[in-house]
C-alpha cells in the first residue's frame, strides 16, 4: 500500500488486543506502523509486535517482490514495534540494522543467542544514510519515550518517521490517513505513553523545526499529511502541560452516592457561574487513561472524594498516582472530601496535590458528613467561586 511513490505501508492492525502495555484500553485496537522505501538500497523502517510477526513478514515479502531488503532501521527497542526484528534477520542474513548506539546496546537483552555481530550500523544525530535516490537523516530522540529513540527523516519526499510520536490507538483498516480519532486518541496516547516525557519532546519539537516536513509517519496511528501545524502545536502544548481548555473536570470517587451527589451539585453551581466547560468524570467507572487526559486537558480540577479505611477510597488514590507520575503540573487544584466518622480524604489528596510541581490548590477545602446537607451549601458556593476566579 503505498503512501507516496516509493514508500510503502506495511503496517498491521491488531483488534484482537484488549489493553495496550498491559494497562490502556483500546477498544478500537491499535496499528503497529512500519514501512518499505525502495531504491537501489531497500529499507525497511522498524517491525512490528510479535503478536503479528507472520501477518507483517508476509506483507513485507508481498512488497518486496523478490528483492532483498539492505537496511533495517530500528527507531525504537520497544517490542510492539521491535518484536520482529529476529525475524527479518532469520529471513534475510545480508540486512544490516541501523540504530542509535542505545538501541545497538540493548538488542542483545531482546533477542538473546543471536548474533549481531558485524550486522548493526550504530548512528547519531545528525548522520545520513544514502539509499540511492533517497537519503536518511538520523535524529536522536532520547526519552521519547525510551532512552534509545530515534526519528528518521526522509530528505527526498521530506517524510518524517516519528516513531512514538503523534502516535494514537485505534485500528487504521486501510484507512492510512484518517485522522478522525486527533486529537482524542492522540492525546490520550501521548499523556499516558510520552506524558511523563515533556521536556524531551520539546528537544525533538525544537529538532524537527528545521526540517522541511511534508509527512509524518508514526509507529502508532494514521499518517499525518495535511494541516501539521495543528498536530505540532498540539504536542508543543501538550509537551509544555499548557491545558487546552479553560474548563474545569471534576473526577469523583463515591462508595454509596453522597459524594457523587457533592461532585455533581458541584458541577452544576460551576454552570450557573458560567464556567466555559464542566465536565465529570465517575473514577470507580471510567477508563483511568481517559481520566487521565481530561485532568490534562482541562486547566482546573476538581477532586471529590470518600475517606476509606483510614485512608482515601482508592479508585482516587489510582487517579491521584497516574496523573502524577505523568508530570501533572501548570494547573488548579479544588478538593471535596466524604468521611461518615473520621473525614480523612482531604488531608492525603492535599498532600498528594501539594507534592505536585506547579499545581496551584484551591481553598477552602469542603468536607461533607455522609450526604450532602444545606448546612455544606456555603462552603461549596465559596469553593465554586474560587474555582471561578
Amino acid at each position: 500500500m503505498n503512501i507516496t511513490e516509493n514508500i510503502k505501508y506495511i503496517g498491521v492492525d491488531d483488534t484482537t488486543l484488549d489493553l495496550f502495555e498491559n494497562q490502556y484500553a483500546v477498544p478500537e485496537g491499535v496499528t503497529y506502523n512500519s514501512y518499505l522505501i525502495e531504491d537501489d538500497k531497500i529499507a525497511i523502517m522498524d517491525t512490528v509486535d510479535r503478536r503479528k510477526s507472520e501477518e507483517w513478514m508476509a506483507r513485507l515479502t508481498e512488497a518486496l517482490e523478490g528483492r532483498t531488503p539492505i537496511y533495517l532501521v530500528v527507531q525504537h527497542m520497544e517490542p510492539d514495534h521491535g518484536g520482529s526484528i529476529a525475524a527479518v534477520m532469520e529471513r534475510w542474513p545480508e540486512v544490516q540494522i541501523v540504530a542509535s548506539a542505545k538501541a545497538v546496546q540493548m538488542l542483545p537483552q531482546f533477542f538473546e543467542g543471536i548474533d549481531f555481530t558485524h550486522r548493526t550500523i550504530t548512528v547519531k544525530e545528525g548522520d545520513t544514510l544514502s539509499l540511492g535516490h533517497h537519503t536518511l537523516q538520523f535524529v536522536m530522540a532520547p526519552m521519547v519515550h525510551w532512552p534509545e529513540v530515534m526519528v528518521t527523516y526522509e530528505q527526498t519526499e521530506r517524510v518524517l518517521f516519528s516513531a512514538d510520536g503523534f502516535g494514537t490507538f485505534g485500528a487504521l483498516y486501510g484507512n492510512l490517513t484518517d485522522c478522525r480519532a486527533w486529537p482524542g486518541e492522540a492525546r490520550r496516547y501521548y499523556y499516558n505513553i510520552c506524558g511523563k516525557y515533556g521536556q524531551p519532546v520539546q528537544q525533538l519539537l525544537r529538532k524537527a523545526e528545521k526540517l522541511d516536513i511534508a509527512m509524518i509517519c508514526p509507529l502508532h496511528g494514521p499518517m499525518l499529511t495535511e494541516d501539521l501545524g495543528h498536530y505540532i502545536g498540539l504536542y508543543d502544548k501538550w509537551s509544555r502541560y499548557e491545558a487546552e481548555s479553560d474548563g474545569i473536570l471534576i473526577a469523583y470517587a463515591s462508595i454509596h452516592g453522597g459524594t457523587a451527589a457533592a461532585a455533581l451539585h458541584m458541577a452544576r453551581l460551576l454552570r450557573e457561574k458560567g464556567a466555559s466547560e464542566v465536565t465529570t468524570i465517575d473514577l470507580c467507572r471510567a477508563d483511568m487513561s481517559a481520566a487521565l487526559a481530561e485532568a490534562f486537558r482541562m486547566k482546573r480540577l476538581l477532586l471529590a472524594a470518600s475517606s476509606y479505611d483510614g485512608g482515601l477510597f482508592t479508585p482516587m488514590y489510582e487517579f491521584l498516582h497516574r496523573i502524577a507520575i505523568k508530570g501533572y503540573k501548570n494547573h488548579q487544584v479544588g478538593i471535596i472530601e466524604n468521611g461518615s466518622w473520621a473525614p480523612c480524604a482531604g488531608r492525603i489528596m492535599k498532600e498528594a496535590v501539594e507534592a505536585m510541581k506547579d499545581v496551584e490548590l484551591i481553598e477552602p477545602i469542603v468536607t461533607i458528613r455522609s450526604a450532602m446537607k444545606p448546612t455544606d451549601l456555603p462552603a461549596m458556593e465559596a469553593l465554586a467561586e474560587a474555582m471561578m476566579s
